[in-house]
């Protein structure tokens, strides 16, 4: 029985381990993605993330905006307060829906005076229930907001990407031509929808390039801690949950500290494959809970490094 045991081991294919960060070479880049607060408690949630995770010096921070622009008065306070009282570089999201083109260029000339340089521009969702509609005198897609930005002010501009395709895309050759055409138009990089498997974003680099798109498409991660969930949210933005996540947290609903536990290598393993294929930056989707970015990142090689603003009473 042994030497069966020993024979099997031996005969099975042999996996190397992932290759450790080189002495020298520089950790990769990272952003963090931030949603308004709705409370007075979340407010306080929210400014307890960011006060956590400055220290890692992300190259900016982004701020969501609600369906229909519901969010939008707190989006904007929310951005400005880390332009005004921090030396973190924000970007504020920007949608198309409901609102004039002159309605959307006031927002970007108010977050251009506040001192807000970076823009994630997006077509953006309808409220639910819905389908999208362009609003009758603005801005029918993101295309069309990224050139109209450029027209505004010398913005930044990030704009989304999807491995997986856009679930209203009539086809992934489509969902690519729209992401030419916004890259096109002036945008400086592309985020990409969260994925589970590596392989989906490594195959979607390899069509980017082929369709002639060389911008940077960072990879958009998100840090899971209960499968369910993310099953029901996923099949709203068309991301595939494989098989083996759901097995991973398989009867541990209660254990919130092994759910914890289980996330972190998940998005670990993750993020250090492609950081074994070469990608060198990384946007993460934190849900205002920033341990676990916090973890992931320093298993990347991010060290903490203590901004003097981050310090400062303004942050309490």
């Amino acid at each position: 029985m042994h030497s069966q045991t020993l024979q099997r081991w031996l005969a099975g294919e042999r996996v190397s381990p992932l290759p450790a960060r080189r002495a020298g070479q520089k950790p990769p880049a990272l952003s963090f993605e931030f949603f308004p607060p709705r409370t007075e408690a979340l407010e306080q949630q929210l400014w307890a993330c960011i006060r956590r995770l400055a220290p890692l010096r992300p190259r900016f921070v982004s701020v969501t905006y609600g369906a229909g622009g519901s969010t939008h008065a707190r989006t904007h306070a929310t951005v400005a307060r880390l332009a005004r009282e921090t030396d973190l570089v924000p970007a504020a999201h920007l949608t198309c829906v409901g609102a004039t083109r002159a309605e959307v260029d006031a927002v970007a000339r108010g977050y251009w005076d506040a001192g807000v340089r970076h823009i994630v521009a997006l077509r953006g969702d309808p409220p639910a229930g819905t389908a999208y509609a362009p609003h009758p005198g603005g801005y029918a897609t993101a295309a069309e907001l990224v050139e109209g930005l450029r027209r505004v002010a010398d913005f930044e501009i990030s704009v989304a990407a999807y491995p997986e395709t856009h679930p209203t895309a009539i086809s992934p050759a489509a969902d690519l031509d729209n992401l030419k055409r916004k890259l096109d138009a002036g945008a400086t990089r592309a985020i990409t929808q969260y994925f589970f498997e590596t392989a989906t974003y490594l195959r979607f680099l390899d069509r980017c390039l082929a369709a002639g798109i060389t911008a940077p498409i960072v990879p958009g991660i998100m840090p899971v801690t209960n499968s369910a969930q993310a099953a029901r949210f996923s099949a709203l933005c068309g991301t595939a949950v494989p098989d083996w996540l759901g097995d991973l947290f398989e009867n541990i609903e209660e254990g919130a500290e092994t759910r914890r536990l289980v996330a972190c290598i998940v998005a670990a393993e993750q993020v250090r494959t492609l950081q074994a294929n070469g990608v060198d930056e990384f946007h993460f989707y934190t849900l205002n809970r920033p341990e676990l970015t916090y973890a992931i990142a320093h298993i990347l090689g991010v060290r903490a490094s203590q901004p003097a603003s981050v310090e400062a009473a303004s942050f309490a």
